[in-house]
């Protein structure tokens, strides 16, 4: 260890305790002692992003795949272009723990004005911004006070699974400070509230036995779980029927007996809608109940027939009960639950097949799909972009094991290529598969140069259909059609002299088949497959979901 133990070096061994190998960063004059510091400790490896918006995706997408992530940019022209990213990681439950350069603790209150800033003296704005996207605050002016502050910023993340704030000043992060001790309580879940958690399974009890045809509904947060195994085993307990919201897909085995596709109002899978909304009883786990996932306001179970546990409240018979996590909820209601199995009984699931195209035609989204499909095993990860390559993935069957990662509360379109990378770097075991749209690209496209650089072998399904095709089915314009690229012909620019990154265009189903077997075979680099599509060429789902997401969009105002 250095002879000087630093803030800076407080921060990297802690980041290291809570079991992270990486943090991403992006340099700035703010926090280049501090990028010194998390080297010279060195319990993370730092990787580095083309911006600070790709940083924070990147980043958020690592969190998925690792539990939490970590992140080092520069005051303010840093910091305000990664806020979108950190947006993204509060509305979608993920503990990404954003650290920011800032100025010198002797330009405080002096009245000086620094580069990097709005042109005043007052500096506390950046905090005020982010005080609204994260769980956690930390301004840290002295060196005695900030392993504390540190240490309270990550315990509140790990806890509530939201993005926290800590700004390093530029002259603190090379100051001597103690070191951590082991990290102990602060991965430790608070105690239960045992009154309240008997009150709350005792009243769940209730509900289910006053139901005879019941069923379970996931949604996206039980992410935060960490695990599948206290859904899978309050299905066994109950017995009843399984369906996922869209955010949720794979967030339950699909190979399980129980398991009976995608709720999603009229876009749902054969026989869910009906199911659901039948039903005179819906468990639904740590749901978001959206505009975009009630198909406009559209789908939704009503209070009295829903039993809505969330991440840290249960709402059952129009009462609530807090003082818990949803996990503690889970295991003692799996011990309780009364049986329930009708819903398996009396239906089925039968996943719909993809249809195929002759090899040698032009290539249909319905055959790039299928081939995706047959791509995925259960060591595979999809992470598919705002748009039409979620419904893509909604309609695949995917063997146990398989992911798919979507930002379906944000919907921020860029999101999905550093958040690929980010999950392929958190998970390098598995198989990973990106899905985006041409125009979804264009916002970050550079992060691919990254996935070169690190050899990691992303295989990247880009639809070539020439626009904002999502855009055009919710509201047409002229704004949704976009300057075509030579997409696969990027990645020879990216390669540059020592990049083993591979670019290929499909035109038929032909191609695409032996793209992928190259892509299989490409292992020191991401495969980078443009699929030509023509653009009035998408999923009916699409379709229906763009008319009554529009319609939502376009509601007068209400007369007083």
């Amino acid at each position: 260890m250095p002879k000087t133990y630093t803030v800076g070096h407080y921060l990297s061994e802690r980041l290291g305790q809570i079991g992270l190998k990486d943090h991403f960063a992006v340099a700035g004059d703010f926090n280049l002692v501090l990028l010194d510091q998390l080297l010279e400790e060195g319990s993370t490896k730092q990787l580095y992003s083309c911006n600070e918006l790709n940083c924070g995706y990147t980043a958020e997408g690592y969190a998925r795949a690792n539990g939490a992530a970590a992140m080092i940019v520069t005051f303010n022209v840093g910091a305000l272009s990664a806020i979108n990213a950190i947006g993204s990681a509060y509305a979608e439950s993920l503990p990404v723990i954003f650290v920011s350069g800032g100025p010198n603790t002797n330009d405080q209150g002096s009245g000086h004005i620094l580069h990097h800033t709005i042109g005043n003296s007052n500096y506390g704005y950046q905090a005020e911004m982010f005080r609204h996207v994260t769980c956690a605050t930390e301004v840290i002016l002295s060196a005695e006070n900030a392993p504390a502050q540190i240490d309270n910023a990550i315990r509140t993340a790990l806890r509530t699974r939201k993005p926290c704030y800590i700004e390093i000043p530029c002259n603190l992060a090379g100051a001597e400070c103690v070191r951590p001790g082991p990290v102990g309580s602060l991965l430790a879940e608070t105690t239960p509230d045992k009154v309240s958690l008997d009150a709350a399974v005792k009243a769940a009890c209730d509900f289910i036995e006053t139901r005879k045809n019941l069923v379970i509904l996931v949604g996206s947060r039980v992410r935060t779980l960490g695990s599948l195994e206290p859904i899978v085993a309050l299905a066994d307990r109950i017995g009843c029927a399984v369906t996922v919201m869209g955010a949720a897909k794979s967030f339950f085995p699909e190979t399980h007996k129980a398991f009976r596709g995608v709720y999603w109002g009229e876009v749902s899978s054969p026989g869910a809608q009906e199911l659901v909304e039948k039903a005179d009883g819906v468990i639904c786990l740590a749901p978001i109940f959206n505009d975009y996932a009630t198909v406009g306001w559209q789908s939704k179970p009503p209070a009295s027939q829903a039993l809505i546990a969330d991440l840290a409240e249960v709402t059952v018979d129009g009462k609530s009960y807090a003082g818990f996590h949803l996990g503690a909820f889970l295991a003692a209601l799996s011990e309780k639950a009364p049986s329930r199995p009708a819903t398996v009984e009396n239906t089925k699931y039968t996943p719909v097949a993809i249809p195929s195209s002759a090899p040698g035609v032009p290539l249909t989204n319905d055959e790039m799909a299928r081939q995706i499909n047959a791509l995925v095993d259960g060591k595979t990860t999809i992470t598919a972009e705002t748009g039409d390559s979620w419904f893509n993935a909604i309609r695949m069957h995917l063997p146990e094991g398989a992911r798919v990662e979507t930002e379906m509360q944000w919907g921020s379109i860029g999101w999905s290529v550093p958040a690929a990378l980010g999950n392929a770097i958190g998970s390098p075991d598995r198989q990973h598969i990106l899905m985006v749209g041409d125009g979804s690209f264009q916002l970050t496209a550079q992060e691919v140069a990254q996935m070169i650089r690190y050899e990691v072998p992303v295989i990247v399904f880009l639809v070539n259909n020439r626009g904002y095709v999502i855009e055009i089915k919710i509201h047409d314009g002229n704004y949704n059609y976009i300057k075509n690229w030579d997409y696969a012909g990027l990645i020879k620019a990216f390669n540059a002299e020592d990049g083993q990154g591979l670019g290929l265009h499909a035109r038929t189903g032909a191609e695409l088949a032996d793209a992928i077997e190259k892509a299989k075979a490409n292992k020191k680099g991401p495969t980078f497959i443009e699929c030509h599509i023509a653009t009035e060429d998408c999923t009916d789902t699409l379709v229906q979901w763009g008319k009554k997401v529009a319609a939502a969009n376009s509601r007068p105002p209400q007369k007083n």
